[in-house]
Protein backbone atom coordinates (compact mmCIF):
# COMPACT_ATOMS: atom_id res chain seq x y z
CA UNK A 1 0.00 0.00 0.00
CA UNK A 2 1.56 3.16 -0.86
CA UNK A 3 1.46 6.86 -0.86
CA UNK A 4 -0.12 7.80 -4.08
CA UNK A 5 -3.43 8.39 -2.64
CA UNK A 6 -5.26 11.35 -2.36
CA UNK A 7 -8.29 12.82 -1.35
CA UNK A 8 -9.59 11.73 -4.55
CA UNK A 9 -8.53 8.41 -4.48
CA UNK A 10 -11.48 7.48 -6.09
CA UNK A 11 -13.74 8.09 -8.74
CA UNK A 12 -16.59 10.21 -9.13
CA UNK A 13 -19.69 10.44 -10.96
CA UNK A 14 -20.02 13.74 -12.55
CA UNK A 15 -22.79 14.90 -14.68
CA UNK A 16 -25.24 12.22 -15.67
CA UNK A 17 -26.83 12.89 -19.01
CA UNK A 18 -30.01 11.30 -17.70
CA UNK A 19 -30.18 13.03 -14.30
CA UNK A 20 -29.77 16.68 -15.15
CA UNK A 21 -33.09 17.85 -13.75
CA UNK A 22 -32.50 16.18 -10.37
CA UNK A 23 -28.93 17.40 -9.83
CA UNK A 24 -28.51 19.84 -6.91
CA UNK A 25 -26.61 22.27 -9.07
CA UNK A 26 -28.26 25.56 -8.15
CA UNK A 27 -25.84 28.01 -6.58
CA UNK A 28 -27.38 29.40 -3.39
CA UNK A 29 -24.35 31.30 -2.07
CA UNK A 30 -23.37 34.26 -4.29
CA UNK A 31 -20.16 34.75 -2.27
CA UNK A 32 -18.60 31.41 -3.05
CA UNK A 33 -15.53 31.07 -0.84
CA UNK A 34 -12.15 29.78 -1.88
CA UNK A 35 -11.35 26.51 -0.10
CA UNK A 36 -7.96 24.83 0.36
CA UNK A 37 -7.43 21.39 1.83
CA UNK A 38 -3.93 20.63 3.09
CA UNK A 39 -3.63 16.90 3.66
CA UNK A 40 -0.83 14.85 5.12
CA UNK A 41 -0.64 11.08 5.29
CA UNK A 42 -0.43 8.55 8.10
CA UNK A 43 -0.26 10.93 11.07
CA UNK A 44 -2.02 10.92 14.43
CA UNK A 45 -2.92 14.25 16.09
CA UNK A 46 -0.50 14.12 19.02
CA UNK A 47 2.56 14.91 16.87
CA UNK A 48 1.31 18.48 16.49
CA UNK A 49 2.26 20.70 19.38
CA UNK A 50 -1.27 22.08 19.52
CA UNK A 51 -2.43 18.53 20.30
CA UNK A 52 0.29 17.89 22.88
CA UNK A 53 3.39 17.04 20.85
CA UNK A 54 5.71 14.03 20.88
CA UNK A 55 9.08 15.78 20.73
CA UNK A 56 9.06 17.59 17.38
CA UNK A 57 8.45 21.23 16.48
CA UNK A 58 5.56 22.23 14.20
CA UNK A 59 5.67 26.05 14.07
CA UNK A 60 3.66 26.51 10.87
CA UNK A 61 0.84 24.29 12.07
CA UNK A 62 1.04 25.96 15.49
CA UNK A 63 0.39 29.29 13.76
CA UNK A 64 -2.47 27.81 11.74
CA UNK A 65 -3.98 26.29 14.89
CA UNK A 66 -3.85 29.70 16.56
CA UNK A 67 -6.18 30.97 13.82
CA UNK A 68 -8.32 27.84 13.53
CA UNK A 69 -11.00 25.80 15.19
CA UNK A 70 -9.26 22.62 16.36
CA UNK A 71 -11.34 19.43 16.34
CA UNK A 72 -10.44 17.03 19.15
CA UNK A 73 -12.62 14.18 17.89
CA UNK A 74 -12.19 13.87 14.13
CA UNK A 75 -12.06 10.32 12.79
CA UNK A 76 -11.26 8.52 9.58
CA UNK A 77 -13.58 5.71 8.51
CA UNK A 78 -10.62 3.33 8.13
CA UNK A 79 -7.07 3.05 9.42
CA UNK A 80 -5.65 3.04 5.90
CA UNK A 81 -5.72 5.42 2.96
CA UNK A 82 -7.80 4.14 0.06
CA UNK A 83 -10.99 3.18 1.93
CA UNK A 84 -10.83 6.33 4.06
CA UNK A 85 -10.39 8.52 0.99
CA UNK A 86 -13.29 6.74 -0.71
CA UNK A 87 -15.48 7.93 2.14
CA UNK A 88 -14.00 11.42 1.89
CA UNK A 89 -14.72 11.97 -1.77
CA UNK A 90 -18.16 10.35 -1.92
CA UNK A 91 -19.52 11.32 1.49
CA UNK A 92 -20.57 7.65 1.82
CA UNK A 93 -19.20 4.85 3.97
CA UNK A 94 -16.77 2.78 1.93
CA UNK A 95 -18.37 -0.47 3.12
CA UNK A 96 -21.73 0.66 1.69
CA UNK A 97 -20.40 1.09 -1.85
CA UNK A 98 -17.84 -1.72 -2.11
CA UNK A 99 -14.75 0.48 -1.65
CA UNK A 100 -13.67 -1.00 1.69
CA UNK A 101 -10.71 -3.07 0.52
CA UNK A 102 -7.12 -1.84 0.43
CA UNK A 103 -7.26 -1.50 -2.48
CA UNK A 104 -8.93 -1.99 -5.85
CA UNK A 105 -7.74 -0.06 -8.91
CA UNK A 106 -3.99 0.48 -9.05
CA UNK A 107 -3.24 -1.93 -6.24
CA UNK A 108 0.38 -2.60 -5.34
CA UNK A 109 2.16 -5.77 -6.38
CA UNK A 110 1.91 -7.43 -2.98
CA UNK A 111 -1.88 -7.27 -3.17
CA UNK A 112 -2.14 -9.35 -6.33
CA UNK A 113 -2.06 -12.66 -4.47
CA UNK A 114 -5.61 -11.97 -3.34
CA UNK A 115 -6.97 -12.29 -6.87
CA UNK A 116 -7.38 -15.09 -9.38
CA UNK A 117 -6.46 -14.30 -13.00
CA UNK A 118 -8.74 -11.64 -14.45
CA UNK A 119 -9.45 -9.96 -11.13
CA UNK A 120 -6.08 -8.54 -10.22
CA UNK A 121 -7.58 -5.09 -10.06
CA UNK A 122 -10.93 -3.50 -10.56
CA UNK A 123 -12.63 -0.17 -10.21
CA UNK A 124 -15.56 0.19 -7.84
CA UNK A 125 -18.82 0.95 -9.62
CA UNK A 126 -20.58 3.71 -7.73
CA UNK A 127 -24.34 3.38 -7.24
CA UNK A 128 -26.35 5.02 -9.97
CA UNK A 129 -26.77 8.75 -9.38
CA UNK A 130 -23.97 9.04 -6.81
CA UNK A 131 -21.63 11.99 -7.30
CA UNK A 132 -18.47 13.13 -5.58
CA UNK A 133 -18.03 16.55 -4.03
CA UNK A 134 -15.49 17.84 -6.65
CA UNK A 135 -18.08 17.22 -9.34
CA UNK A 136 -20.69 19.33 -7.58
CA UNK A 137 -18.12 22.07 -7.04
CA UNK A 138 -17.09 22.07 -10.67
CA UNK A 139 -20.68 22.04 -11.89
CA UNK A 140 -21.20 25.14 -9.77
CA UNK A 141 -18.36 27.11 -11.32
CA UNK A 142 -15.46 26.19 -9.04
CA UNK A 143 -11.96 25.62 -10.34
CA UNK A 144 -10.94 22.29 -8.84
CA UNK A 145 -7.24 21.39 -8.57
CA UNK A 146 -5.78 18.27 -7.03
CA UNK A 147 -2.04 18.49 -6.33
CA UNK A 148 -1.17 14.98 -5.24
CA UNK A 149 -0.34 11.49 -6.19
CA UNK A 150 -3.56 9.56 -6.49
CA UNK A 151 -4.64 6.13 -5.39
CA UNK A 152 -8.02 5.27 -6.80
CA UNK A 153 -10.70 2.99 -5.56
CA UNK A 154 -12.50 4.19 -8.65
CA UNK A 155 -11.21 5.57 -11.91
CA UNK A 156 -11.43 9.35 -12.03
CA UNK A 157 -13.29 10.81 -15.00
CA UNK A 158 -11.86 13.70 -16.97
CA UNK A 159 -14.69 15.83 -15.62
CA UNK A 160 -13.77 15.65 -11.94
CA UNK A 161 -10.80 18.03 -11.74
CA UNK A 162 -9.82 21.00 -13.84
CA UNK A 163 -6.30 19.75 -13.25
CA UNK A 164 -4.79 16.92 -11.27
CA UNK A 165 -1.11 16.24 -10.68
CA UNK A 166 1.95 17.65 -8.96
CA UNK A 167 1.64 20.96 -10.83
CA UNK A 168 -2.05 21.51 -10.08
CA UNK A 169 -2.60 24.83 -8.34
CA UNK A 170 -5.23 27.56 -7.92
CA UNK A 171 -2.72 29.85 -9.66
CA UNK A 172 -3.31 28.01 -12.94
CA UNK A 173 -6.91 29.14 -13.35
CA UNK A 174 -7.35 31.68 -16.15
CA UNK A 175 -9.93 33.83 -14.37
CA UNK A 176 -8.50 35.24 -11.10
CA UNK A 177 -12.05 35.87 -9.86
CA UNK A 178 -13.15 32.27 -10.30
CA UNK A 179 -13.62 30.58 -6.91
CA UNK A 180 -11.35 27.59 -6.38
CA UNK A 181 -11.12 24.40 -4.41
CA UNK A 182 -7.52 23.18 -4.18
CA UNK A 183 -6.02 20.16 -2.44
CA UNK A 184 -2.35 19.75 -1.53
CA UNK A 185 -1.41 16.28 -0.35
CA UNK A 186 1.95 15.70 1.35
CA UNK A 187 3.37 12.18 1.33
CA UNK A 188 6.47 12.77 3.46
CA UNK A 189 4.72 11.44 6.58
CA UNK A 190 3.62 8.25 4.82
CA UNK A 191 4.77 5.01 6.47
CA UNK A 192 7.12 4.25 3.56
CA UNK A 193 9.17 7.35 4.31
CA UNK A 194 10.25 5.86 7.66
CA UNK A 195 12.58 3.53 5.79
CA UNK A 196 12.93 5.39 2.47
CA UNK A 197 14.42 8.50 4.10
CA UNK A 198 16.65 6.71 6.59
CA UNK A 199 20.27 7.48 5.80
CA UNK A 200 19.26 10.18 3.31
CA UNK A 201 17.88 12.83 5.64
CA UNK A 202 19.31 13.88 9.00
CA UNK A 203 17.14 13.64 12.10
CA UNK A 204 15.66 16.86 13.41
CA UNK A 205 14.86 15.43 16.84
CA UNK A 206 17.00 13.58 19.39
CA UNK A 207 15.84 9.94 19.73
CA UNK A 208 16.48 10.20 23.48
CA UNK A 209 13.83 12.94 23.77
CA UNK A 210 10.92 11.45 21.84
CA UNK A 211 7.78 10.04 23.43
CA UNK A 212 7.56 6.24 23.15
CA UNK A 213 3.97 4.92 23.12
CA UNK A 214 3.27 1.95 25.42
CA UNK A 215 2.53 -0.32 22.46
CA UNK A 216 6.29 -0.42 21.83
CA UNK A 217 9.31 -1.44 23.91
CA UNK A 218 11.42 1.54 24.96
CA UNK A 219 14.77 0.78 23.34
CA UNK A 220 17.22 2.43 20.96
CA UNK A 221 15.77 0.99 17.72
CA UNK A 222 12.25 2.02 18.67
CA UNK A 223 13.39 5.51 19.58
CA UNK A 224 15.36 5.90 16.36
CA UNK A 225 12.36 4.83 14.26
CA UNK A 226 10.04 7.21 16.09
CA UNK A 227 12.57 10.02 15.72
CA UNK A 228 12.59 9.41 11.96
CA UNK A 229 8.79 9.59 11.85
CA UNK A 230 8.72 12.80 13.91
CA UNK A 231 11.41 14.30 11.67
CA UNK A 232 9.17 13.58 8.68
CA UNK A 233 6.32 15.36 10.47
CA UNK A 234 8.56 18.39 10.97
CA UNK A 235 9.47 18.38 7.25
CA UNK A 236 5.75 18.23 6.43
CA UNK A 237 5.16 21.23 8.67
CA UNK A 238 7.57 23.20 6.47
CA UNK A 239 5.61 22.17 3.36
CA UNK A 240 2.40 23.39 4.95
CA UNK A 241 4.13 26.70 5.58
CA UNK A 242 4.92 27.01 1.88
CA UNK A 243 1.25 26.66 0.86
CA UNK A 244 0.19 29.21 3.45
CA UNK A 245 2.92 31.59 2.26
CA UNK A 246 1.58 31.31 -1.31
CA UNK A 247 -1.92 32.17 -0.15
CA UNK A 248 -0.54 35.23 1.62
CA UNK A 249 1.53 36.23 -1.42
CA UNK A 250 -1.64 36.15 -3.53
CA UNK A 251 -3.62 38.16 -0.99
CA UNK A 252 -5.96 35.19 -0.45
CA UNK A 253 -5.09 33.96 3.01
CA UNK A 254 -7.49 35.99 5.11
CA UNK A 255 -10.59 35.07 3.13
CA UNK A 256 -9.77 31.46 2.22
CA UNK A 257 -11.22 28.55 4.18
CA UNK A 258 -8.38 26.16 5.06
CA UNK A 259 -8.71 22.58 6.26
CA UNK A 260 -5.67 20.71 7.55
CA UNK A 261 -5.99 17.01 8.35
CA UNK A 262 -4.38 13.58 7.97
CA UNK A 263 -5.89 10.68 6.02
CA UNK A 264 -5.79 8.41 9.11
CA UNK A 265 -3.62 7.69 12.16
CA UNK A 266 0.12 7.08 12.35
CA UNK A 267 1.82 5.02 9.66
CA UNK A 268 3.53 2.88 12.29
CA UNK A 269 3.06 -0.77 13.31
CA UNK A 270 0.01 -1.42 15.50
CA UNK A 271 -1.32 2.02 14.53
CA UNK A 272 -2.02 2.01 10.81
CA UNK A 273 -4.72 -0.35 9.53
CA UNK A 274 -6.18 -0.79 13.03
CA UNK A 275 -9.57 0.44 14.30
CA UNK A 276 -8.23 1.65 17.60
CA UNK A 277 -8.16 5.43 18.02
CA UNK A 278 -4.45 5.45 17.19
CA UNK A 279 -5.39 4.25 13.69
CA UNK A 280 -8.52 6.36 13.21
CA UNK A 281 -8.21 9.66 15.05
CA UNK A 282 -6.85 12.52 12.94
CA UNK A 283 -5.93 16.15 13.51
CA UNK A 284 -8.37 18.61 11.99
CA UNK A 285 -7.82 22.37 11.88
CA UNK A 286 -10.31 24.63 10.09
CA UNK A 287 -9.53 28.30 9.49
CA UNK A 288 -12.25 30.58 8.16
CA UNK A 289 -12.91 34.33 8.38
CA UNK A 290 -15.74 33.88 10.88
CA UNK A 291 -13.98 31.32 13.11
CA UNK A 292 -12.44 32.46 16.37
CA UNK A 293 -8.84 31.28 16.25
CA UNK A 294 -7.28 29.12 18.91
CA UNK A 295 -10.57 27.50 19.89
CA UNK A 296 -11.23 23.79 20.32
CA UNK A 297 -14.30 21.61 20.01
CA UNK A 298 -15.14 18.11 21.20
CA UNK A 299 -17.72 17.66 18.43
CA UNK A 300 -17.58 14.27 16.71
CA UNK A 301 -16.65 14.47 13.03
CA UNK A 302 -16.32 11.64 10.50
CA UNK A 303 -14.66 11.58 7.09
CA UNK A 304 -18.08 11.05 5.49
CA UNK A 305 -18.90 14.56 6.75
CA UNK A 306 -16.14 16.38 4.82
CA UNK A 307 -17.82 16.34 1.41
CA UNK A 308 -21.19 17.55 2.73
CA UNK A 309 -19.39 20.26 4.70
CA UNK A 310 -17.58 21.60 1.64
CA UNK A 311 -20.85 21.75 -0.29
CA UNK A 312 -22.48 23.50 2.66
CA UNK A 313 -19.69 26.09 2.75
CA UNK A 314 -19.97 26.60 -1.02
CA UNK A 315 -23.74 27.09 -0.83
CA UNK A 316 -24.52 23.92 -2.78
CA UNK A 317 -27.38 21.68 -1.59
CA UNK A 318 -26.13 18.42 -0.10
CA UNK A 319 -27.40 15.46 -2.19
CA UNK A 320 -29.27 12.58 -0.58
CA UNK A 321 -26.64 10.12 -1.81
CA UNK A 322 -24.17 11.53 0.71
CA UNK A 323 -24.46 9.65 4.00
CA UNK A 324 -22.48 12.18 6.03
CA UNK A 325 -23.60 15.52 7.42
CA UNK A 326 -22.21 19.05 7.34
CA UNK A 327 -20.37 20.26 10.43
CA UNK A 328 -19.96 23.84 9.15
CA UNK A 329 -21.84 26.24 6.87
CA UNK A 330 -25.53 27.05 6.45
CA UNK A 331 -26.46 23.35 6.17
CA UNK A 332 -24.69 22.41 9.40
CA UNK A 333 -26.48 19.51 11.09
CA UNK A 334 -26.91 18.68 14.75
CA UNK A 335 -23.70 17.14 16.15
CA UNK A 336 -23.50 13.44 15.43
CA UNK A 337 -23.81 10.89 18.23
CA UNK A 338 -21.53 8.22 16.79
CA UNK A 339 -18.70 7.73 14.31
CA UNK A 340 -18.18 4.46 12.44
CA UNK A 341 -15.21 2.66 10.92
CA UNK A 342 -14.38 -0.51 9.01
CA UNK A 343 -11.39 -2.72 8.29
CA UNK A 344 -11.37 -5.21 5.45
CA UNK A 345 -8.74 -6.70 3.13
CA UNK A 346 -5.33 -5.10 3.54
CA UNK A 347 -3.32 -5.93 0.44
CA UNK A 348 -3.45 -9.74 0.34
CA UNK A 349 -4.65 -10.22 3.94
CA UNK A 350 -8.36 -10.57 4.67
CA UNK A 351 -10.20 -9.54 7.82
CA UNK A 352 -13.56 -7.94 8.58
CA UNK A 353 -13.80 -5.66 11.59
CA UNK A 354 -16.30 -2.89 12.36
CA UNK A 355 -16.23 -0.17 15.00
CA UNK A 356 -18.48 2.51 16.45
CA UNK A 357 -17.55 5.20 18.96
CA UNK A 358 -19.46 7.84 20.88
CA UNK A 359 -16.24 9.80 21.39
CA UNK A 360 -15.46 8.10 24.67
CA UNK A 361 -16.53 4.47 24.44
CA UNK A 362 -15.43 2.38 21.47
CA UNK A 363 -17.19 -0.82 20.37
CA UNK A 364 -15.42 -3.24 18.00
CA UNK A 365 -17.04 -6.22 16.31
CA UNK A 366 -14.66 -8.85 14.96
CA UNK A 367 -16.39 -10.87 12.26
CA UNK A 368 -13.32 -13.10 11.88
CA UNK A 369 -12.27 -13.65 15.51
CA UNK A 370 -10.27 -16.72 14.54
CA UNK A 371 -7.69 -14.41 12.95
CA UNK A 372 -5.06 -12.34 14.81
CA UNK A 373 -5.10 -8.57 14.70
CA UNK A 374 -1.60 -8.65 13.25
CA UNK A 375 -1.44 -9.20 9.51
CA UNK A 376 1.79 -10.30 7.88
CA UNK A 377 1.76 -7.59 5.22
CA UNK A 378 4.93 -7.70 3.14
CA UNK A 379 4.97 -3.99 2.53
CA UNK A 380 5.05 -3.17 6.24
CA UNK A 381 7.94 -5.56 6.87
CA UNK A 382 10.24 -2.92 5.39
CA UNK A 383 9.79 -0.86 8.54
CA UNK A 384 12.75 -1.74 10.82
CA UNK A 385 10.49 -1.51 13.87
CA UNK A 386 8.15 -4.16 12.44
CA UNK A 387 10.91 -6.74 12.17
CA UNK A 388 12.14 -5.75 15.62
CA UNK A 389 8.71 -6.33 17.17
CA UNK A 390 8.38 -9.71 15.49
CA UNK A 391 11.75 -10.82 16.84
CA UNK A 392 10.99 -9.63 20.37
CA UNK A 393 7.61 -11.34 20.31
CA UNK A 394 9.16 -14.59 19.18
CA UNK A 395 11.60 -14.39 22.10
CA UNK A 396 8.83 -13.55 24.57
CA UNK A 397 10.29 -10.13 25.34
CA UNK A 398 7.17 -8.02 24.77
CA UNK A 399 4.89 -7.19 27.67
CA UNK A 400 1.26 -8.30 27.74
CA UNK A 401 -0.14 -5.23 26.01
CA UNK A 402 2.55 -5.21 23.32
CA UNK A 403 2.26 -8.95 22.62
CA UNK A 404 -1.52 -8.81 22.40
CA UNK A 405 -1.28 -7.73 18.76
CA UNK A 406 0.24 -11.10 17.86
CA UNK A 407 -2.33 -13.27 19.70
CA UNK A 408 -3.60 -16.09 17.48
CA UNK A 409 -7.21 -14.92 17.74
CA UNK A 410 -9.29 -12.05 19.06
CA UNK A 411 -12.59 -11.68 20.91
CA UNK A 412 -15.81 -11.33 18.96
CA UNK A 413 -16.59 -8.08 20.76
CA UNK A 414 -14.40 -5.39 22.30
CA UNK A 415 -15.36 -2.35 24.35
CA UNK A 416 -12.99 0.36 25.55
CA UNK A 417 -13.21 3.50 27.60
CA UNK A 418 -10.85 5.67 25.56
CA UNK A 419 -10.92 8.37 28.21
CA UNK A 420 -9.44 6.27 31.01
CA UNK A 421 -7.74 3.79 28.66
CA UNK A 422 -6.59 5.78 25.60
CA UNK A 423 -4.47 2.91 24.25
CA UNK A 424 -7.45 0.55 24.38
CA UNK A 425 -5.73 -2.18 26.33
CA UNK A 426 -8.55 -3.19 28.71
CA UNK A 427 -11.49 -4.90 27.02
CA UNK A 428 -14.65 -4.09 29.01
CA UNK A 429 -16.99 -6.23 26.92
CA UNK A 430 -17.26 -8.85 29.66
CA UNK A 431 -17.61 -6.38 32.52
CA UNK A 432 -21.21 -6.33 33.85
CA UNK A 433 -20.80 -2.69 34.89
CA UNK A 434 -20.53 -1.80 31.20
CA UNK A 435 -23.34 -4.01 29.92
CA UNK A 436 -25.62 -1.07 29.14
CA UNK A 437 -22.99 0.78 27.10
CA UNK A 438 -22.06 -2.46 25.32
CA UNK A 439 -25.69 -3.02 24.34
CA UNK A 440 -26.06 0.59 23.20
CA UNK A 441 -23.04 0.55 20.90
CA UNK A 442 -23.77 -2.96 19.64
CA UNK A 443 -27.20 -1.74 18.58
CA UNK A 444 -25.69 1.40 17.02
CA UNK A 445 -23.40 -0.84 14.96
CA UNK A 446 -26.23 -3.12 13.86
CA UNK A 447 -28.48 -0.16 13.02
CA UNK A 448 -25.67 1.33 10.91
CA UNK A 449 -25.37 -1.85 8.87
CA UNK A 450 -29.14 -2.10 8.50
CA UNK A 451 -29.32 1.49 7.23
CA UNK A 452 -26.37 1.56 4.83
CA UNK A 453 -25.57 -2.07 4.11
CA UNK A 454 -22.17 -3.72 4.32
CA UNK A 455 -20.58 -5.14 1.20
CA UNK A 456 -17.73 -6.45 3.34
CA UNK A 457 -19.99 -9.39 4.12
CA UNK A 458 -19.80 -10.44 0.46
CA UNK A 459 -17.16 -12.53 -1.22
CA UNK A 460 -15.03 -9.95 -3.04
CA UNK A 461 -14.99 -11.70 -6.39
CA UNK A 462 -18.75 -12.16 -6.32
CA UNK A 463 -19.19 -8.52 -5.35
CA UNK A 464 -17.17 -7.42 -8.36
CA UNK A 465 -19.12 -9.69 -10.69
CA UNK A 466 -22.34 -8.17 -9.38
CA UNK A 467 -20.95 -4.70 -10.11
CA UNK A 468 -20.17 -5.94 -13.61
CA UNK A 469 -23.66 -7.41 -14.06
CA UNK A 470 -22.34 -10.97 -13.92
CA UNK A 471 -19.66 -10.49 -16.57
CA UNK A 472 -16.01 -11.51 -16.21
CA UNK A 473 -14.75 -8.13 -17.37
CA UNK A 474 -15.74 -4.55 -16.56
CA UNK A 475 -18.53 -3.07 -18.69
CA UNK A 476 -17.74 -0.30 -21.16
CA UNK A 477 -19.44 3.08 -21.15
CA UNK A 478 -21.46 3.74 -24.29
CA UNK A 479 -20.03 6.27 -26.72
CA UNK A 480 -21.55 9.72 -26.72
CA UNK A 481 -24.36 10.57 -29.08
CA UNK A 482 -23.63 13.92 -30.78
CA UNK A 483 -26.23 16.17 -32.34
CA UNK A 484 -25.18 19.36 -34.17
CA UNK A 485 -27.94 21.70 -35.30
CA UNK A 486 -28.25 25.45 -35.80
CA UNK A 487 -24.79 26.10 -34.45
CA UNK A 488 -25.25 24.19 -31.22
CA UNK A 489 -23.97 20.80 -30.05
CA UNK A 490 -26.07 18.52 -27.86
CA UNK A 491 -24.47 15.51 -26.17
CA UNK A 492 -26.06 12.49 -24.55
CA UNK A 493 -25.06 9.04 -23.38
CA UNK A 494 -27.21 5.90 -23.09
CA UNK A 495 -25.26 4.61 -20.08
CA UNK A 496 -26.98 5.61 -16.82
CA UNK A 497 -24.84 7.82 -14.57
CA UNK A 498 -22.28 8.36 -17.33
CA UNK A 499 -20.11 11.45 -17.13
CA UNK A 500 -19.62 13.58 -20.22
CA UNK A 501 -16.56 15.68 -20.93
CA UNK A 502 -15.83 17.57 -24.14
CA UNK A 503 -13.18 19.73 -25.80
CA UNK A 504 -12.48 21.10 -29.27
CA UNK A 505 -8.78 20.31 -29.35
CA UNK A 506 -6.80 17.38 -27.99
CA UNK A 507 -4.61 19.88 -26.15
CA UNK A 508 -7.45 21.73 -24.43
CA UNK A 509 -8.66 21.11 -20.92
CA UNK A 510 -11.79 18.99 -20.66
CA UNK A 511 -15.05 20.83 -20.01
CA UNK A 512 -18.01 19.38 -18.16
CA UNK A 513 -21.08 18.99 -20.36
CA UNK A 514 -24.05 20.69 -18.71
CA UNK A 515 -26.12 21.59 -21.76
CA UNK A 516 -25.93 22.54 -25.46
CA UNK A 517 -22.97 24.70 -26.46
CA UNK A 518 -22.10 26.74 -29.51
CA UNK A 519 -19.84 25.42 -32.29
CA UNK A 520 -19.10 25.96 -35.95
CA UNK A 521 -19.24 23.49 -38.82
CA UNK A 522 -15.78 22.09 -39.38
CA UNK A 523 -14.84 22.26 -35.70
CA UNK A 524 -13.18 19.22 -34.22
CA UNK A 525 -14.91 17.73 -31.19
CA UNK A 526 -13.61 15.24 -28.65
CA UNK A 527 -16.11 13.67 -26.26
CA UNK A 528 -15.31 11.40 -23.31
CA UNK A 529 -18.04 9.39 -21.58
CA UNK A 530 -17.36 7.55 -18.36
CA UNK A 531 -19.39 5.80 -15.74
CA UNK A 532 -17.30 5.11 -12.67
CA UNK A 533 -16.19 1.50 -12.61
CA UNK A 534 -16.83 1.13 -16.34
CA UNK A 535 -14.23 1.57 -19.04
CA UNK A 536 -14.34 5.09 -20.47
CA UNK A 537 -15.22 5.72 -24.12
CA UNK A 538 -13.85 8.56 -26.22
CA UNK A 539 -14.75 9.69 -29.71
CA UNK A 540 -13.38 12.38 -32.04
CA UNK A 541 -15.29 13.84 -34.98
CA UNK A 542 -15.59 16.83 -37.27
CA UNK A 543 -18.82 18.73 -37.00
CA UNK A 544 -20.77 19.05 -40.24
Amino acid sequence: MQKLFFLTLISSVLFSCQKQSSEPSQITNPKRPNIVWIVCEDMSPEHLESYGGTGGKTPHLNALAAESLQYQNAFSTAGVCAPSRAALITGAYQSSIGAMHMRTTGMSANALDAYPPGFKSYSVVLPEGMRTYPEYLRLNGYYTSNNSKEDYQFQSPVTMWNESGNKAHWRNRKDPDQPFFSIFNFTITHESQVWAREGKDSLLVDPKKVTVPPVYPDDSLTRRTIARFITNVMRMDQQVGEVIAQLKEDGLYENTIIFFYSDHGDGMPYFKRELYDRGLKVPLLVKAPWIKGGTKTEELVSFVDFGPTVLSLAGIPIPETMQGQAFLGPQKAEPRKYVYAARDRMDSEYDRVRAVSDGRFKYIRNYMPEKPNYQNIRYRLQNPLMGHLLQLNEKGKLNENQARWFAQNKPEEELYDTQSDPWEFTNLAGNPHNAEKLAELRKAHEDWIAKYGDKGALNEIEMVKAMWNGAENPPVTAEAEVSFSEGKVTLSCPTPSALIGWRKSSGDAWKVYTGPFEATAGDSLYVNTHRIGYEAAEIAKKLD
